[in-house]
């Protein structure tokens, strides 16, 4: 079992740049591929960023794209992401969540319901 906390979400302007850390512990966290996900108040859940266990591929939602950067640290058991000019639309709460995966270039799935692991989210807001 994997068990995940967030961190780092707070009220922000728009334009500006913030970074979510998401710290695991239990199960070895480079046995997981990484993901996170946003909810927006009345929407569902949705993809954002992924990275396999080796960081060797990361993939994002074209709504994030070039504007924010997912990485991970092993030796810290931690998954961030770095997000820059900020919109009010990125406004949400912000999930991680793992996924076990045997390959170490395999990424996670951008469906919400192929995850058990979540953490309790953090939330950001984005005033224009």
């Amino acid at each position: 079992q994997v068990q995940l906390i967030e961190s780092g979400g707070r009220s922000v302007e728009a334009g500006d740049s913030l970074r979510l850390s998401c710290a695991a512990s239990g199960d070895t966290f480079s046995n997981y591929a990484m993901t996170w996900f946003r909810e927006a108040p009345g929407k569902e859940r949705e993809f954002v960023a992924t990275i396999t266990r080796s960081s060797s591929i990361t993939q994002y939602a074209d709504s994030v794209k070039d504007r924010f950067t997912i990485s991970r640290d092993n030796a810290k058991n931690t998954v961030y992401l770095e997000m820059s000019s900020l919109k009010s639309e990125d406004t949400g709460i912000y999930y991680c969540a793992a996924v076990f995966r045997s390959s170490l270039h395999s990424t996670g799935s951008q469906a919400p319901k192929s995850y058990f692991y979540w953490g309790q989210g953090t939330q950001v807001t984005v005033s224009s």
